[in-house]
Order: C-alpha cells, then structure tokens, then sequence
C-alpha cells in the first residue's frame, strides 16, 4: 500500500507562526491544479504500481480550492492511480471556510476525513496569530461538517502559545474533547526562524514559556485526552480508539508516499526526493516537463535512524525482529545495547518483541531516540 500527498500552497492570509511553503497568489490557482495533474500524471511510477491507500490534501489552505479544482485532481488521480483501494482521504481545511455550502459540496467528493486547524479557542489569541477565524467559528465549523454526515473528523491544537496558562490551555482542552471530534493533534508552539513570531520574539514583543511550564502542558494534554477516552497513538496525536490518521501514520511506518506540489516530499523506501520550495520554479519547470526537484538516496545508517525516529514515536513502538531483519545483527545489538538503560529506568520498555516508551519516558523522548541514534 502507499499514499499521496497532495500540497495545496495558496493562503488567504499566512499565520505568524508558520513555516510551511506558502502563497497568498490566489490568482495561479487555476494553472497550479493543470501543472498539479500533470505532475502526477508523470510520475505514475513512481510508487511502483503499489495500490494507493490513502491520499492526503495538505497546505497552505487546501479549503482554498473550488469544486471544480478538486473534481480535476481527483480524476486525474482515478486516471492515473485507481482509488479501489482508497481508505482515508483528508481534506485539510480553515474553520472560516467550512461555510453550510463549502461543506455541502466537499461532502460529494471523495473526502471521509477532515482535518480543522483550529490551535486555540481563545479569540485574542488567535487574532495575535493572524488567524482568520474565532472561537464560535470553529466550533460552528466542527457541527456543519457532522450535520453534513463526516463521522471522521480532526482538530489540530497548539499550547506553549504567548501569554498560555495552565487555566488557559485547560480551557482549550475541555473545549476540544466537548466537541466530540475523532482525533486530536497537539504541536508545542516552536518559533520558526524567518517567521513574523520569531521576529517579535527577538524584538522582546513575545515571550516563550519556560521548560516547566511546557511540561506541565503536555502534561495536562495526555491526561486530559486519556481521561476523555483518545489514545495517545503518537506524541503529539490522539484518536478515538481506531481513529488514527491513516496516512500519517504511513510516514511513521515506513510506507512509500508520492508527494506532488511545490515542497511536497516523497518517498520510496531506498530514497527520499523533494519539489522546490516556489511556485514559480514549480510551475515552470513542470509546464516544461522538468520538474524541479532534489533526490537523496538513503544509506542504511540513515534508513536505521529514521526507523528508530519514527517508530518509537507512536505506541506500537518498533519491532526489533524487523530491526534486525532490515539491518543486521550489528545495529539491532546497537540499539538493543543503547536501549538498556532506560529499559532498566522505565523510559522504555521492551514486550512481545516491540520496544516502546513508557508515559515516564514519552516526557524526554527527544533524548532516548538520540542515544539510540547511530552517528558517524
């Protein structure tokens, strides 16, 4: 099985926060979706005939597209791939855009997921982040698309925001789990160099909260979110049980992905190759059947450590009989011989032949996935 990824760079307006390749040139829509269809029509090979299973429109702001954009790249998909194996399809989508009509017409296309970014229900906040929406919006949105019958629906939520207390982001969370919604994804806030945030953090406009303070918010996120019946299926994403995102999951598990767009990425399992980072560049060089793009071929130490990366990341952990098999007997002894201390200390633990964090050892995760690294 395999994924597609669909980039979909036009904004409104762009988030303060947001590193993501984006373009408020609304105008390039039209020609953006014919070089998009021809780019996934070239590169039909890529996946290696493997069926298509899940297919993901992310941004930018893909709720940007009209009926028609979307008829095309879906047909241009069911020409070129087939959809009969097709299980999840996410439609990434601001609350403002989700009017009564936008939410009719998405629901006859192929969508079944739709993913909100929300980030907080607290309105000056989110008017500091440029959001276009508010609070009584979202919430509006996540009604219209279960009254237009979407059984499967996402939120994505941010803490460690300016000015974020414990009340606050407590607040944010029982808002969210009223809302009944399948799946949550939770990101810390990270100040992105080149970001309009991280200029007004180096100007001393905003401050970031200190170590503990984020502690105390993941915190409170897992417990509230168990609480509330979601499983904590990787660190920063919980479902309802069986809710997971099918396609994301695909990037943790190894699975080979075609990634179509302006800085969209793929991958294949011996290599990853990813678009440039420009509209422009984009379209030029697809319109003249030379598609701009770099290509990194992966070694096995840097296929180890992603797994390592990836897998212990999620609460299925990583299987250390397919470790070795991939591997060899020499990393799979390394990373048994690096996992042992924290075996021993309750960070990790190793049953049924998966290696997996405890809740102890989620909190300092960044520091046993890097002991567990092999560096050159």
């Amino acid at each position: 099985m395999a994924g597609i990824y669909i980039h979909i760079p036009f904004c409104k307006t762009r988030c303060i926060y947001c590193d993501f390749y984006s373009t408020t040139r609304s105008e390039l829509k039209s020609q953006y979706i014919r070089a998009l269809c021809r780019e996934l029509t070239e590169r039909k090979e890529y996946l290696k005939g493997e069926a298509v299973e899940t297919i993901y429109f992310g941004g930018g702001t893909p709720s940007q597209l009209s009926e028609e954009d979307f008829k095309e790249v879906f047909k241009t998909i069911e020409q070129v791939y087939g959809t009969r194996e097709v299980t999840e399809i996410t439609l990434e989508a601001n609350p403002d855009d989700l009017t009564e009509e936008y939410t009719q017409m998405l629901r006859t296309l192929p969508f079944n997921r739709i993913s909100m970014g929300i980030q907080t229900f607290d309105d000056a906040t989110l008017q500091l982040l440029n959001r276009r929406h508010n609070a009584t919006q979202a919430i509006e949105a996540v009604k219209r698309c279960r009254q237009a019958g979407f059984q499967n629906i996402s939120i994505d939520l941010i803490y460690g925001l300016p000015g974020e207390t414990d009340q606050r982001w407590a607040q944010d969370l029982q808002q969210a789990v009223s809302l009944n919604v399948e799946h949550i994804s939770a990101y810390h806030l990270i100040y992105e160099e080149d970001t309009p945030l991280y200029k007004m953090l180096q100007q001393h406009s905003v401050s970031q909260v200190d170590e503990d303070s984020s502690l105390n918010f993941f915190s409170t996120l897992i417990d509230t979110l168990s609480a509330a019946g979601y499983e904590h299926y990787e660190i920063s994403n919980f479902c309802k049980p069986g809710m997971y995102s099918r396609h994301n999951t695909s990037y943790w598990q190894g699975i080979s992905y075609l990634g179509c767009g302006p800085s969209a990425h793929s991958f294949d399992g011996g290599s990853r190759e990813w678009n440039v980072a420009s509209l422009n560049q984009y379209l030029s060089s697809v319109e003249q059947g030379q598609r701009q793009h770099e290509t990194e071929q992966l070694d096995t130490r840097t296929r180890y450590n992603e797994y390592i990366i990836t897998g212990l990341r999620t609460m299925w952990g990583i299987s250390t009989k397919e470790l070795k098999k991939k591997f060899g007997d020499r990393l799979w002894k390394y990373c048994l011989e690096q996992a042992k201390p924290y075996l021993e200390n309750g960070k990790l633990e190793l049953h049924n032949d998966r290696l997996k964090l405890t809740r102890e050892g989620i909190f300092v995760s960044d520091g046993i996935m890097s002991d567990l690294l092999e560096i050159e």
